[in-house]
């Protein structure tokens, strides 16, 4: 069971770093202290305040291109993920869940988002999947 929480623990981290700096950060902090209340409620507020500063990190590192601070803050997630789940495994059925939430590769069917704007004599060329075009 070790390997398995350092796995899920090293997933759910990258997972936790990648996705504060994005759209869906509000869903990540939601599922995070969900995760923590469920076990240890005192630490409710700890854990907003850890995740709130982990964020600003995060855009800060990214603003400046400091790829380093951005696998600290995922190792950082990894490590607090990790105690979590050897002293309380039973939330490892939850984390899972969490995770399939959070990762759009894992939800059904494809969603596809794509917005472009032409102005002048450009062109835009965009597709789903393939794409072909032949120029004359």
């Amino acid at each position: 069971m070790d390997a398995e929480i350092t796995l899920l623990a090293g997933t759910a981290g990258t997972t936790i770093a990648t996705l504060l700096a994005t759209d869906t950060w509000n869903g990540v902090r939601n599922g995070v202290i969900t995760l923590w209340r469920r076990v240890r409620p005192d630490h409710e507020e700890q854990v907003a305040a850890q995740l709130d500063t982990s964020r600003r990190d995060l855009l800060g590192a990214q603003t400046d291109g400091d790829e380093e601070t951005e696998r600290e803050i995922a190792a950082e997630w990894q490590g607090r993920i990790r105690r979590l789940l050897v002293a309380h495994p039973e939330l490892v059925a939850q984390l899972r869940s969490l995770l399939t939430e959070l990762d759009p590769s894992t939800r059904s069917g494809p969603t596809v988002t794509q917005r472009a704007t032409a102005s002048g004599s450009s062109r835009v060329y965009q597709a789903g999947r393939d794409l072909n075009v032949e120029q004359r």
